[in-house]
């Protein structure tokens, strides 16, 4: 069993981190109206990197888990799940957002000469504010088709999951 729940959430991280970087580096882009193909590319390929550490690496599950049950919500439930989903978000998207923005700056400047007439944070709060709500939405809807999909895939019962 413990085996098992560890390639879940192996996968759990591949998956969600492919889908997370995929719409985030469309979203980003496009909330800033400077969305191209080389860019998507590079934020695609360098956010799906970070956002799989960070699912391989911390305890999403357990953090989750831990605040979930501290404020005495019941698994599965709606507001479970609301709060669930908020926590990942703010433990994913910062980082990712952050770093795709980042790209973006240099690349701007590079191609400016020096001379960008935005800052750094000027050009991150468009973006931050637009990729939150989407990673938030994403999590909340994806997260427990993926979980569901695994479960199936290792055989195990549906009240053994996180």
């Amino acid at each position: 069993m413990e085996e098992n729940m560890k390639k879940i959430g192996g996968e759990m991280a591949v998956r969600m981190g492919i889908t997370m970087s995929f719409f985030l580096s469309i979203t980003g882009p496009l909330s800033s109206g400077h969305f191209t193909f080389p860019g998507f590319i590079m934020n695609f390929v360098v956010s799906a990197i970070i956002s799989m550490a960070i699912g391989l690496f911390v305890p999403l599950s357990k953090v989750s888990k831990g605040i979930t049950k501290a404020f005495k919500l019941q698994p599965g439930t709606l507001p479970e799940r609301l709060l669930s989903s908020l926590i990942y978000n703010i433990i994913y998207t910062p980082i990712m957002t952050v770093v795709m923005v980042f790209l973006a700056y240099n690349s701007a400047m590079e191609q400016s000469g020096g001379h960008l007439q935005l800052t750094f944070g000027q050009m991150l709060v468009r973006p931050f504010i637009c990729c939150f709500i989407v990673g938030y939405i994403l999590i909340f809807v994806f997260m427990p088709i993926f979980m569901k999909q695994l479960m199936k895939k290792y055989s195990v019962p549906s009240g053994e999951e996180q």
